[in-house]
């Protein structure tokens, strides 16, 4: 055996955060042949799931959990569960946790994000969040009880648990501090017909409601209005959980997120950050993206993984892809819209199904389909082919969105 091959080896490749990224960089890591020491780390006791169920089926109860179909052991990998790590010491390539430090050749961080919280939250039995398994438990009590419901925020998870409530008979109230629901994520024209769609499932959206305090039993809006509730959930967005890396000399940037490099590097050696917790720079886009979206956390692990083991890595630089299922429509979003010259709308947005298309220059940056997804599948192909559109040809539903391509 060489003394190259005993090295890789004797590596202890360590990571951080038992989610979707952390545990498809193990993954990835085996299937790349990285011979050495693997440990996974996870802040939750729960054998490591998939979180976008717990909007859906787990919280329905249509599914207990939704744990990885990933045989751990049979990789040779190592996993320490209901472990916190509160910090790096990149000198002696240690990371802390609760239950002593801990050694490694490579860090990868994948912490994820956390949800944003209102004050004072934690006092009230009654007042939820929707990101862990263990809450999707205790929220899939309330629906079952049919209570009333006040959801702060009208954003892609406010609208998949409103979805969830009225389809078990909940009586639902969305409050919304913008002038529309999804106002951060996508332009006024866009998101004015979804508006309609709480009034078709029987929820009530109430925007320009600013909270001004949440009491036992009821939301206070800032104008003085009293909502009755049962129970209170809070989906206002999340933010990268990387409080634990402060004074570590990791570099950080908005929102707190690790800034990493286009192979997913942080400005520590032998430490790598994916998935929620990064940002990485887009050539694609020439800007620098965070995208809290489960293919970015799929994705990103493969470049992780090709790098430590030694292969040619290209920059890390996906189409960014997302999905929500709300009120009855399949909502498909690609790309990256911000820096678009022209928006054109393919179908009738009162309609079933309808898309949006992005263009720049000509040429198509991002799509938003609804109930179409064809159109989302050709769309993603064009955006990664740089392709231009004809504009005429693209703004006709009956026509293949590949066909509008010049």
């Amino acid at each position: 055996m060489s003394e190259q091959q005993t090295h890789a080896e004797q590596r202890h490749v360590v990571v951080v955060g038992a989610g979707m990224a952390g545990v498809q960089t193990a993954v990835a890591l085996r299937e790349q042949g990285f011979p050495g020491r693997i440990t996974l780390i996870g802040a939750e006791p729960h054998q490591p799931y998939d979180r976008p169920p717990l909007s859906k089926a787990v919280l329905l109860g249509k599914a207990e959990g939704s744990a990885f179909e990933v045989d751990f052991e049979g990789l040779g990998v190592e996993l320490r569960l209901g472990e916190s790590v509160t910090g790096v010491r990149a000198r002696e390539h240690e990371i802390d946790t609760a239950a002593g430090p801990v050694p490694y050749d490579v860090l990868v961080i994948a912490s994820g994000a956390e949800p944003i919280t209102l004050p004072g939250i934690s006092d009230l039995p009654d007042v939820h969040l929707l990101r862990t398994l263990d809450d999707a438990g205790r929220l899939r009590a309330v629906l079952t009880d049919q209570r009333r419901i006040v959801v702060v925020g009208a954003g892609w998870i406010g609208a998949e648990f409103a979805t969830a409530a009225r389809e078990a008979g909940c009586a639902v109230t969305v409050v919304e501090a913008a002038e529309r629901p999804l106002a951060g994520a996508l332009p006024a024209e866009v998101t004015e017909p979804m508006a309609a769609w709480y009034a078709e499932s029987g929820a009530e959206l109430l925007t320009h409601a600013r909270v001004a305090a949440l009491e036992p039993g009821a939301v206070l809006l800032a104008d003085g209005r009293r909502l009755v509730a049962d129970a209170v959930v809070v989906g206002i967005g999340a933010r990268p959980t990387t409080d634990w890396l402060e004074d570590t000399g990791i570099e950080r940037g908005r929102e707190g997120a690790i800034t990493a490099d286009d192979r997913l590097r942080t400005s520590l050696p032998d430490v790598y950050a994916v998935g929620d917790c990064a940002s990485f720079p887009s050539g694609r886009y020439g800007e620098r993206l965070l995208i809290h979206h489960w293919d970015n956390a799929l994705q990103g692990p493969r470049t992780v993984a090709a790098d430590i083991v030694g292969e040619a890595v290209r920059p890390y630089d996906p189409v960014p892809y997302f999905w929500s299922e709300q009120f009855g429509r399949f909502v498909q979003y690609v790309g990256h819209h911000r820096g678009a010259d022209r928006l054109l709308w393919r179908g009738d947005p009162s309609g079933a199904a309808w898309t949006v298309c992005w263009l720049r220059d000509g040429v198509l940056v991002a799509l938003l389909a609804v109930g179409r997804p064809r159109d989302l599948a050709q769309g993603r192909k064009l955006i990664e082919a740089g392709a231009a559109l004809d504009p005429a040809r693209a703004a006709d539903p009956s026509v293949p969105l590949k066909a509008a391509a010049g």
